[in-house]
Formats: structure tokens, sequence, C-alpha cells
């Protein structure tokens, strides 16, 4: 397959936002964003339009309908930045999530998330699996009412490109993961993950120890910050998952280092460049 995909985890703290695009002769193709997580000081809005130089946004995903996942979304539209085409889990219909939001009150990134989930229902004329350059997106999400809270609704995202195939499950917690394990194509789909993203940033809540039955990823990436809370004290049993399977963890070229998880925390942005079946793996820092 030529070319490459270039897809950086950014360090947004408690939140999340990667973004990926294909590179042909060194040139950048269509760029796609997972979730549009922001710091104090950074923000992908101003990253696109700035440091890229681009005015549009040709797939944005939205993996959590959560602030966390979303705090820079108004900031595309008042950037001038054309979101070309949106992908979500479609549950709950729009009336149900906004009361769901209300409850403790919304922000003008939550605000931009109902407008859109209800306006961008149109058939996309440029499916991503066909303008992305040979790299595929498959989803799978819950359904309401089966579930009413926004993380066991997550979507459930694999990018794969080449033999590399990376799964980011946004905030679903173990209730949702086990309805989603029901599913046979699911599980045939967590076969052959080479990197997993940890749901809920690593939290306790977002880990199901059945999920490491079907996927055995050669290294865990946790989007999180400083820990404040005992729940986030799960590197160690990440750790242990991979190493079942995969002891000596994948090769981190900015350190020298072998790593079996890898978190914002430590390594700032995490950034994975894939081409001929094979893969390297940078940081911002040293971890």
């Amino acid at each position: 397959m030529p070319g490459q995909m270039v897809l950086r985890i950014w360090d947004v703290e408690h939140g999340a936002c990667a973004m990926l695009a294909h590179h042909q002769n060194g040139v950048a193709g269509r760029l796609a964003m997972i979730d549009s997580g922001d710091t104090s000081d950074w923000k992908p809005s101003e990253h696109i339009k700035n440091v890229l130089g681009r005015t549009q946004l040709d797939y944005l995903i939205i993996t959590n309908a959560d602030q966390d996942h979303m705090s820079d979304l108004d900031g595309l539209w008042q950037a001038g930045i054309d979101v070309k085409t949106l992908s979500r889990n479609r549950h709950p219909p729009p009336d149900v999530l906004r009361a769901i939001k209300s409850v403790h009150g919304t922000t003008s990134d939550i605000e931009r998330y109902l407008k859109i989930h209800e306006s961008y229902t149109a058939t996309v004329s440029q499916p991503f699996n066909t303008y992305m350059g040979g790299i595929t997106k498959t989803t799978f999400s819950n359904t309401y009412p089966q579930f009413q809270d926004t993380n066991n609704l997550s979507l459930a995202t694999f990018i794969k490109f080449d033999d590399f195939k990376i799964l980011f499950p946004g905030d679903l917690e173990e209730d949702g993961w086990t309805a989603l394990l029901q599913r046979e194509d699911f599980c045939e789909e967590l076969k052959g993950v080479t990197i997993l993203v940890a749901s809920h940033h690593g939290r306790e809540n977002g880990y199901c120890e059945e999920l490491f039955d079907y996927c055995h990823p050669r290294a865990v990436v946790m989007s999180d910050k400083a820990i404040v809370h005992s729940t986030q004290n799960m590197t160690g049993v990440y750790r242990g998952e991979v190493q079942v399977h995969h002891p000596d963890g994948i090769f981190v070229a900015s350190s020298g280092l072998r790593r079996r998880v890898l978190t914002t925390r430590k390594d700032g942005w995490i950034e994975f460049t894939v081409g001929d079946n094979n893969f390297n793996v940078n940081t911002e820092y040293r971890g």
C-alpha cells in the first residue's frame, strides 16, 4: 500500500484529540480528526488553521458526547474551518440528547454538537474509506434506550492502515464493553488491534477484563493528565494485559525505549507513522 499514515494523539490532558492524514511523497492528503479536545495553550482549531494552513477538516469523528471530547468544537466554526463530514453515534436522538446534556448545563461546544447532531444527516458524498488514501475506519456503538448515558453510547472507532490498527473507544464503561462483546463482528474486529487507546482516559471504570480475550494490543495509550484520583492508577493493569502477549511492547524511536503503556501525561503528543507494513513511534517527551 503506497504512502504513509501519520497519526498524532495530542496532549489535551483529561480530554481527547487525534489527527491523521495520508501522506504521499511528503504531501499530506485529506485531514481527519478524532475528537476536538483542547487545553488552555493548544487548540486544534488554531493548529489546523495557523500551523497546517487549512480551512477545511475533511472528517471529524466524535467518540463521546461529553465536553472533554469536544472542548474546541465550536472553535472550529469560530475559526472558519469547514467541517465536511461528521461521524458520531446517532443515538440518542437530538431531543433526548439535549435533555441529557441540559441536566448539568451546556457550553458553546455542547450547543454546537447538538446542532450538528441534528443537521449532519445527509449521505456522505466522499466516504472516509474511499478518500483517505487507503486508511479505513470501522465504528461500533450501543443504542438508546438500552443505554441512556453518554459514556456507554461512545462510538468505538477502529482506524486501520496496512497491518496497523488502533482502537479509540471513547469513554466506554464495562457495561458498554460487555454489550458490544455480544456482537460477533465487533469481536472479530478486535483481532489484530495494534494499539488500544484506554477508555475513559485510563480510569478504572473504562477497563473491561473480558476485552483482552479478543484484543491483544502491542501497547496501550492513555490520554490523561496528572493523577489526581485513585481511579487513574491503572497503568500497571494495562501493562500487565499487554505483557501477556507482547512482553517487549513497542519501540519508541524518540526515547530509544521499549514501552507497553504510553501516556500523554508523561510523553506529550504521541505520533505513529505507518507504512510498508511497519510503524514508527515518536513522542514529544522521553516519557
